[in-house]
């Protein structure tokens, strides 16, 4: 939970931004058009939640077309993705402004969340709304329904799953669908002037190039990779160097044209993502007589769909408790 930094406890770790990468016509399209607006009005009406206005600009290579990232990345590279209507200042930029190598780009605002501010936030305003966090360990996903688990005493009416990578583990889902996509970065006190992100590097086909500037001092991001099945915890020296390389030379305003022995490191970090094949599981089951409503396995796109991934679960429990009532 916030203020624990567990190597398969990714959100600490994320930039994080929305930058939607969901096709259309899907439903993780539905899940990340729903939380713009929820994103969009902490940013503009709760400072206090460390989320924030951010110019950001994408660049495609052509050369990339074939590279884990821009498969990844599609719908975020294409010139008219569908969340472009998002975005008042959605637009190309001019082929004249391109940075060398770069086919195609586009720039628009979107957010960057200081995760160190807004999941304590996130805790404040369960408390604020009355929920009660509890410590435990489950070896089954029926043992959180228990009776003396619940904080009233008795035994819970349902149980909502968001386990994320212990979904693989988990008795009673043990589902091996879901993998580590392992990330690294580097935080430092240089200030970008915007997000930027790209469809691939030099580098090798699971390693990328983003750049984020968290909220109220939270530091910039550089990043990154995506190394799905690789559990280290360790941050890999040699990684970092390349990912400090390939964001100055992608942003050299990081460093005023100098390079990497400029940038003022914070720290160097490590999280794995959820990723489950087939995407995001939002589903209702029951298990052992007991309603489980499951939302996990969201991989690198928690953040930016996490309030309709909360509304499609919200209906779920609604249901199923629906179902209950009338037994």
């Amino acid at each position: 939970m916030p203020g624990d930094y567990d190597i398969e406890y990714a959100s600490p770790w994320a930039g994080a931004n929305y930058m939607p990468v969901s096709v259309k016509g899907t439903p993780a399209q539905e899940w990340d058009k729903n939380t713009w607006e929820p994103l969009a009005d902490l940013a503009r009406n709760h400072p206090e939640a460390g989320v924030h206005f951010q110019k950001c600009e994408i660049y495609n290579r052509k050369k990339d077309v074939s590279s884990p990232t821009a498969a990844w990345f599609a719908e975020l590279l294409s010139p008219t993705p569908w969340f472009s209507t998002l975005f008042d200042d959605f637009h190309e930029i001019p082929k004249k402004d391109l940075k060398p190598g770069v086919d195609n780009a586009t720039r628009f605002t979107s957010v960057c969340i200081n995760t160190a501010i807004y999941l304590p936030w996130l805790v404040s305003q369960c408390l604020k709304n009355g929920v009660v966090l509890k410590r435990a360990i489950f070896k089954h996903i029926s043992d959180a329904a228990a009776s003396g688990v619940h904080h009233l005493g008795g035994a819970a009416d349902l149980v909502v799953n968001c386990t994320g990578l212990s979904a693989n583990k988990l008795g009673g889902v043990m589902d091996k669908t879901v993998v580590p996509a392992r990330g690294q970065i580097v935080i430092v006190r240089n200030v970008a002037p915007s997000m930027y992100s790209i469809s691939g590097t030099d580098d090798g086909p699971d390693e990328a190039c983003y750049i984020m500037t968290r909220a109220a001092g939270g530091g910039t991001i550089l990043g990154g990779c995506y190394q799905k099945g690789n559990w280290e915890s360790q941050p890999d020296p040699s990684l970092a160097i390349r990912i400090m390389k390939r964001c100055v030379d992608m942003c050299p305003e990081l460093t005023g044209g100098k390079g990497i022995e400029h940038l003022d490191i914070i720290r160097h970090g490590v999280g794995l993502r959820p990723v489950r094949e087939g995407g995001t599981r939002i589903e209702k089951e029951k298990i052992n007589g007991i309603w489980t409503v499951h939302n996990y396995g969201s991989g690198g796109a928690g953040y930016q769909s996490s309030y309709g991934c909360a509304q499609a679960a919200v209906k779920l429990v609604e249901e199923a408790l629906e179902d209950r009532a009338r037994l």
